[in-house]
């Protein structure tokens, strides 16, 4: 009897054995594809010169051990790889400033870093309550670098606690807050100023939702979930780019904020007395604090070619199915214009898209597949061109030195925002350049 215990405790020490050595090879083999995948994004993100468009991790390989957690923690899940045991930023353009990985990284080998030196990025100095080198002016969210929805709403929320822990005293014809943008983070430090019961106007220049209005129809936007004065916890993690402007409606219904739309701020200065003087085109605005919670898009970038004044000329796309048909020009490399380029192409449009750089190095892995994709099925793809004149039925474009004149119905420009850089320089705000370096609020 004990002769058969022992024998079949072998037998299972044995099955044992083969399993977790069956096991290991098979972990060892996905382990070593992940990292032959993992090396073929990060050569192509290098071929590209893929280039991260905001806040993004920076690895010291020295101290990295490779625990991977970095990965695990990523919402976006395939921005960082493990590489020959370390830790290697493989998709650049995928990073959008989450920042989970610095907080999981155990032996603090990742620094969260904006721009590169190849691109640099202009960042108004701001102190750790988002407080600018002006006394009272605040820069929350994308203007200062943030614009993960739940970054951007989380500092508009720190900078209002600092608001409200030493509220400004109420005069007669003066706001006690004015915030400046009705995106997320202007939505948050509106609800934080009403819910303390202070005066605060919100204004914006175009409408309720800021930077999202501009995303393609369908667009996921990635967040996560935040508590929200006088409404409670948004939960969401990932949404479409219409459900978010319904969720901010759905605010606004229930919270009762208001927000001014169609209206530009175009200066803010500081008077002698700390009371701020807002020229706008709605008319003169006085306040004690302003949050400047605006997007980097700033206004539309333009061509500044004959014809761009004419109607046919758009910088952001609404609805595709109306281009179904024509011929339409779309001009840019980044995102927006790839994603609006694909969309009017599936729709049916006859469409061009022209980009004065070689490679598409600023847009993410994804839409890099569906540009490829739908360049295969016939989608004219123009790079190193230019878009010289946009005519009552045409465009001309050069590359190569060479012009040519295309038939043409409608035109989307979509080159990205001229910075509001002046705007705040105007005001008296510090204004950096960073290429490369660590960033975080500064302790003035």
């Amino acid at each position: 009897m004990i002769t058969i215990v022992v024998t079949l405790l072998g037998v299972v020490l044995v099955f044992g054995l083969v399993l977790v050595a069956v096991w290991t090879v098979f972990a060892f083999a996905n382990h070593g594809q992940q990292e032959l995948v993992a090396h073929k994004a990060l050569k192509t993100a290098e071929k590209a010169g893929a280039q991260p468009a905001s806040l993004h991790p920076r690895v010291d390989v020295d101290r990295c051990i490779g625990s991977g957690n970095c990965i695990e923690v990523c919402p976006e899940k395939d921005v960082l790889a493990i590489i020959e045991g370390k830790a290697r930023l493989a998709n650049p353009t995928a990073c959008i400033g989450h920042g989970e990985c610095l907080r999981a990284c155990p032996v603090d080998a990742i620094q969260l870093v904006l721009g590169s030196a190849r691109r640099g990025v202009d960042i108004p100095l701001v102190a750790s309550d988002f407080q600018t080198s002006v006394p009272g002016l605040y820069v929350v969210g994308e203007l200062g670098g943030m614009g993960l929805v739940y970054n951007a709403m989380t500092q508009a929320l720190q900078a209002m606690h600092g608001i409200v822990a030493h509220p400004p005293p109420r005069v007669h014809g003066v706001h006690q807050v004015v915030v400046v943008g009705a995106g997320p983070a202007g939505i948050a430090a509106t609800l934080a100023a009403k819910d303390a019961g202070l005066d605060v106007m919100t204004v914006d220049q175009e409408s309720l939702g800021g930077t999202v209005l501009h995303y393609p129809r369908h667009k996921i936007v990635m967040t996560r979930p935040v508590d929200l004065p006088l409404y409670g916890r948004l939960h969401v993690t990932e949404v479409r780019k219409e459900k978010l402007l319904e969720l901010w409606q759905d605010i606004v219904r229930k919270t009762g904020i208001t927000v001014r739309e169609g209206v530009r701020v175009e200066s803010c200065k500081r008077s002698e007395d700390g009371v701020f003087v807002l020229a706008t085109t709605g008319g003169e605005l006085r306040a004690q604090r302003v949050v400047l919670a605006l997007g980097r898009r700033g206004s539309p970038r333009k061509l500044d070619v004959p014809g761009e004044d004419q109607a046919k000329v758009v910088y952001r796309l609404l609805e595709p199915e109306p281009y179904a048909g024509r011929n339409v020009l779309v001009v840019g490399g980044g995102d927006s214009a790839v994603e609006a380029a694909v969309t009017l192409f599936e729709v049916g449009a006859k469409v061009t898209l022209v980009h004065r750089g070689a490679t598409f190095d600023r847009i993410k892995p994804k839409n890099q597949q569906k540009l490829d994709k739908a360049r295969k099925a016939g989608l004219d793809v123009r790079t190193e061109a230019k878009t010289r004149e946009i005519l009552d039925d045409a465009v001309v474009i050069e590359a190569g030195g060479k012009r040519e004149e295309l038939p043409n119905d409608d035109v989307l420009v979509l080159v990205g925002g001229v910075l509001p850089t002046a705007f705040l320089e105007a005001a008296g705000v510090e204004v950096q350049r960073f290429s490369g370096q660590a960033y975080a609020p500064a302790n003035r």
